[in-house]
């Protein structure tokens, strides 16, 4: 299931609380996006038709839950990236991010303990 940027901002809104109307989704938006309610509308509408998310009706209003979970989408999300940019390597993506200085020293240590974990699991 693909996703867009903008599908995900407002499906991020709906992991963090569910089950919400067009106009909480659209307040909720407020602060991070200049999103009209047709906007936010339309973006519902296509998550709707991808199936990442369900309508309940409630009077005369529709509340909008999740369906697809965070974690599903993460995973996905990273599996393409790695297939996509690094040939589905993890080796070529940690060395990206570690010439380009992106790692703390507290990415390398929970780096090396997955490593350990790893190690000791085979």
């Amino acid at each position: 299931m693909q996703i867009s940027d903008a599908e995900a901002i407002v499906i991020q809104v709906l992991w963090e609380q569910h089950p919400l109307g067009a106009d909480e989704v659209v307040a909720a938006l407020g602060s991070t996006t200049d999103w009209a309610e047709p906007t936010v509308k339309t973006l519902l509408n296509r998550l709707l038709n991808k199936g990442a998310i369900r309508a309940e009706r409630d009077g005369r209003r529709y509340l909008y839950s999740p369906v697809l979970t965070r974690e599903a989408w993460v995973a996905q999300q990273s599996e393409g990236l790695l297939d996509r940019v690094f040939g589905g390597r993890v080796a070529p993506l940690v060395a990206h991010f570690s010439e380009r200085g992106k790692l703390s020293d507290a990415d390398v240590r929970e780096l090396k303990r997955l490593i350990e974990e790893l190690e000791d699991d085979r």
